[in-house]
């Protein structure tokens, strides 16, 4: 039977569950933030399925006439996220150095970057001439470019709130895991876009 003093020793070094551990080479959030990623792929997944089952296996001509897709706006629209996946490697390089305003200056540009991107795709469907009501082409056009734009989004509010943190000199060299995550949601953004893009355009 344990003593009373001992009982109270114990106690006083038992405050709740251990810590918990992990592997060194990749944090819980880095973690939780592939494993969302790996979802969203999923998600993408069924899309890109019903648009092979369409064009591939029903044989429909890719854009049906008379819709023509607006190949070059979509190449510069291109060319700007991707140009924002290097100033977000650019932001996170430089906290990982320590340099504050390297940060700053590249979420801001990557946000701007990002904003132009979404901006442009919401003109294109302005002008581009057809509704998803019109023809399952048209549906697919619109499900896939504008799943991805919801994405856009939600890439761009993450890096509202990065750099809303970063002017307020939340982030250090020490400690600049939100960034890390928050980048790597960017960064599958970017690259979905380009296989979007390859898709629906190219093809």
């Amino acid at each position: 039977m344990v003593a009373h003093g001992q009982a109270e020793d114990l106690a006083g070094h038992h405050h709740g569950p251990p810590a918990p551990h992990y592997s060194s080479r990749i944090t819980p959030g880095v973690l939780g933030m592939f494993l969302f990623i790996a979802s969203e792929v999923m998600l993408f997944g069924s899309f890109f399925t019903a648009y092979f089952f369409i064009r591939v296996v029903n044989g429909v001509p890719w854009p049906t006439p008379p819709f023509q897709l607006p190949v070059y706006v979509a190449f510069i629209n291109t060319c700007i996220l991707v140009t924002s996946s290097f100033t977000m490697h650019w932001a996170l390089q430089s906290i990982k150095r320590g340099n504050v305003w390297g940060l700053r200056a590249g979420l801001l540009l990557t946000f701007l970057m990002g904003l132009t991107f979404l901006i442009t795709q919401a003109r294109e469907y302005s002008r581009v001439g057809f509704a998803p009501k019109d023809g399952a082409f048209a549906t697919i056009f619109y499900c896939l470019t504008g799943l991805h734009g919801v994405h856009v989004f939600v890439g761009l509010s993450i890096l509202l709130f990065m750099t809303i943190r970063a002017f307020r000199g939340h982030f250090s060299a020490e400690h600049h895991h939100g960034v890390e995550i928050g980048g790597i949601y960017w960064h599958f953004v970017d690259v979905m876009w380009i296989i979007v893009y390859l898709t629906v355009y190219i093809l």
